[in-house]
């Protein structure tokens, strides 16, 4: 593995930052830089336990090792050719990648270090996974790095010349070695006098999604961005964006709005960047809209699933894939303040039905069974099986 990267020069939080963080118990943000502050980040800590939302419970298959240092963000999963079930997390405050197994969840020897060259990751935070690449999203270093598995290969880099504070990444393969990708970004107009974010104006929100097509042949990665996408409605504007996730059959882009003054949900938008007139989930959410995923079938069919990042126990609610009804939601017995999320649908060894992964406070990765939640909330286990006709799930505790 790559040596570690030398700790930089801490700069001090304020008083005032320092006390609120501490005081809400978190430990990571009390000893890292101002730069760690996320613009979604809120001063209260929203609770399941208090909320009054009706959920199913679904234990977790495993947990992986905590390790609160690293302020772990997003996960996603690659399978070799051998099996291998790969999972990888971005880890933003020590600018790697955790990697596990993913079967078992046992710890594996990071990826990366902090820095700005090839294999080296800044802030990293969205992580995708397509074919045999990794495309992990920087926020800052203001740019997409490609690496291929599983020998960590850097391939190349992207972004850099529009990104201003990247987030999130959906892609999918157009052709062999191409690919469309979607990179939203999360460019504020600076802080107030209480060093809080401020969000641009209506008519400066039409870049929160980057666009771009991506072709790589070998080694090369040549990358060209097709265009900016964002409404600059009231209705439609992306305040602060940061999970994106898209389907192709039904050319449809959800995006998470984490704006919690103005109201967190999934804004719809169309594959062609419009949006698409809806709003999924207003006022279903009640903590904040974070990482989204899709259980899909050839035939149209499935479930998206979108994350309600409460403090103490994260929900996630599951939507019919074609007229996004909202079908129920479960919660795990442990897992809580989940920011990213990835769904693995072909199934590994262990998890023959699929797999989902959700981060769990800053920190670790769960996994829950496809069979486990299915069955929790009368969902289809695989693609063959027919729609059941389930009670509401979200009649349940």
């Amino acid at each position: 593995m790559l040596p570690a990267h030398p700790a930089r020069t801490a700069v001090p939080l304020t008083i005032r930052s320092l006390a609120s963080a501490c005081l809400l118990g978190l430990l990571a943000a009390c000893a890292s830089v101002p730069g760690d502050r996320e613009p979604d980040d809120n001063d209260e800590d929203p609770m399941l336990s208090q909320a009054g939302v009706p959920h199913a419970v679904v234990p977790e298959a495993f947990i992986t090792t905590r390790t609160p240092d690293d302020n772990v963000d997003s996960p996603a999963l690659w399978r070799g050719p051998d099996g291998r079930a790969l999972l990888l997390a971005t880890a933003k405050a020590t600018g790697r990648l955790m990697a596990y197994d993913g079967d078992t969840g046992e710890s594996l020897d990071p990826l990366g270090r902090r820095g700005t060259g090839a294999a080296e990751f800044d802030r990293p935070n969205g992580i995708f996974v397509v074919d045999d690449l990794v495309f992990v999203v920087e926020r800052d270093n203001q740019r997409v790095q490609v690496l291929r598995l599983p020998g960590f290969e850097p391939v190349g880099h992207f972004g850099g010349s529009e990104l201003k504070q990247p987030y999130g990444i959906w892609l999918h393969a157009t052709a062999p070695g191409r690919y469309d990708v979607r990179v939203t970004d999360a460019y504020m107009a600076g802080v107030d006098a209480d060093d809080e974010d401020i969000v641009p104006p209506l008519a400066e929100l039409d870049r929160r999604i980057q666009r771009y097509t991506v072709t790589i042949d070998g080694d090369t990665l040549q990358a060209t961005q097709v265009g900016s996408e964002g409404d600059t409605t009231a209705a439609g504007a992306i305040r602060i964006p940061e999970s994106i996730w898209g389907d192709t059959a039904h050319g449809r882009l959800l995006v998470a709005e984490e704006d919690t003054v103005t109201g967190t949900a999934l804004r719809e938008y169309r594959l062609d960047g419009r949006f698409a007139g809806r709003t999924i989930g207003e006022g279903l959410f009640k903590a904040q809209a974070e990482g989204i995923a899709l259980w899909q079938c050839d035939d149209g069919s499935g479930y998206w699933l979108a994350t309600d990042q409460f403090k103490d126990r994260s929900l996630f609610h599951v939507f019919d894939r074609e007229n996004l009804a909202h079908l129920g939601a479960f919660a795990g017995k442990t897992t809580g303040n989940t920011d990213g999320v990835w769904l693995h649908q072909p199934g590994t060894a262990n998890f023959p039905a699929g797999v989902f992964y959700a981060v769990h406070d800053d920190m670790a990765v769960a996994a829950f069974d496809w069979r486990a939640i299915a069955t929790a909330l009368d969902l289809r286990q695989t693609c063959t099986a027919s729609m059941p006709h389930p009670t509401p799930a979200t009649t349940r505790r």
